[in-house]
C-alpha cells in the first residue's frame, strides 16, 4: 500500500498500479474513509464542466452523461445532433484528454481522480480493435509460436487484453517498464 497526500487529504492506494490501471478493483481511500457515490458524482460534475468548455471552445456540440461505479466516475461525451467529435474521439486524444480532465478534478477537490473519459464510443472502439489484434496472436500461437508480443499500450488497453485472452482460453502478462509495457500471450 501507498500513501499519496495532497492538500490536508491522504489517499491510500493498494498499489502505484492500482492508481494508472482503471480495471483494477482499488478504492482511493481518504482520510480512511472510501469514496462515497456523492463524491464520485461531484468528480463526475467538474470534470463535465470541464469538458463542456472545452467543447465550446472548440465549438463543438456533444453530451455529457455521467456515471459513478466501481469506485470511479465515468464521463461519456456523445455527439449532439449534426455534430461531429471525431478530431476528440482518437485514442491518444482520449488519453490526454482524460489526464488533463482528471487534473482538472484534483485541482477543484484536492484528491486523486481515476475517472474515465469516453468520447465518441473511442473505448469501445479501441476494444473492438484490441480483440482483433488478441484475435492475429492468437492465431500465431495456434500455428506453432510459443508466445506473441503485442505493441505497447496503455494499463487500461492492456487490461482489456488480458480479459479477451482469458475468455479466448489463453494466459497473458504484462511485461516490460514505462512506456514499453506490453502484453505477452502463451499457451498458458
Amino acid at each position: 500500500m501507498s500513501d499519496v497526500t495532497h492538500a490536508e487529504d491522504t489517499y491510500t492506494v493498494a498499489s502505484e498500479s492500482a492508481v494508472d490501471d482503471p480495471h483494477v478493483n482499488a478504492v482511493a481511500v481518504v482520510d480512511g474513509e472510501p469514496l462515497t457515490e456523492k463524491d464520485l458524482v461531484i468528480e463526475g460534475d467538474i470534470a463535465a464542466d470541464y469538458i463542456e468548455e472545452l467543447l465550446d471552445i472548440t465549438d463543438l456540440d456533444g453530451d455529457i452523461d455521467i456515471d459513478a461505479k466501481s469506485g470511479r466516475a465515468y464521463l461519456s461525451v456523445t455527439a449532439s445532433e449534426g455534430a461531429n467529435l471525431r478530431v476528440l474521439s482518437k485514442p491518444d486524444t482520449v488519453a490526454a484528454l482524460q489526464e488533463l480532465t482528471r487534473l482538472a478534478v484534483q485541482n477543484r477537490t484536492g484528491r486523486f481522480s481515476r475517472l474515465i473519459l469516453d468520447i465518441g464510443g473511442s473505448r469501445d472502439q479501441r476494444a473492438t480493435e484490441l480483440a482483433a489484434l488478441v484475435d492475429r496472436a492468437v492465431a500465431r500461437i495456434e500455428e506453432g509460436a510459443t508466445s506473441a508480443s503485442l505493441p505497447p499500450m496503455s494499463s487500461y488497453e492492456r487490461k482489456i487484453v488480458h480479459d479477451i485472452v482469458a475468455e479466448r482460453g489463453l494466459t497473458s502478462e504484462s511485461e516490460g517498464e514505462g512506456r514499453d509495457r506490453h502484453t505477452v500471450i502463451t499457451r498458458g
